[in-house]
């Protein structure tokens, strides 16, 4: 992956994930945040497991990022932007909203 193409993932990835690493983890485990999403086969949901990642990347200083994580952090921006072109008529408190968290989004800030 190039310098360039790294830099633009970089830059995406922060425009979306607006949740810091400790509020990340606190929402993790809430019971909230457990019940929504596609279970990944092993009783825990693909975005609840992303939102672990997403921890670890922002735990991260830009230089120790692997190629994993960059793709990961594509794939994060890739979500966040088709759930937020899906946004219920009331989406505080609703799956929708959840599901965004779990991904490191919370719609509500700015």
């Amino acid at each position: 992956m190039e310098k360039q193409e790294q830099e633009t993932i970089y830059k995406e990835f922060k425009q979306v994930v607006n949740m810091t690493a400790s509020a990340l983890e606190k929402w993790l485990k809430t019971d909230e945040s457990k019940k929504v999403g596609w279970d990944s086969g092993d009783g825990e949901s693909v975005g609840h497991k992303s939102g672990e990642h997403i921890i670890r990347i922002l735990q991260k200083k830009k230089g120790e990022l692997t190629a994993t994580d960059f793709k990961h952090m594509q794939k994060v921006h890739g979500y966040v932007k088709r759930h937020m072109a899906q946004k219920p008529e009331h989406p505080k408190d609703s799956n929708w909203d959840y599901s965004l968290k779990n991904w490191g989004h919370d719609y509500r800030k700015k």
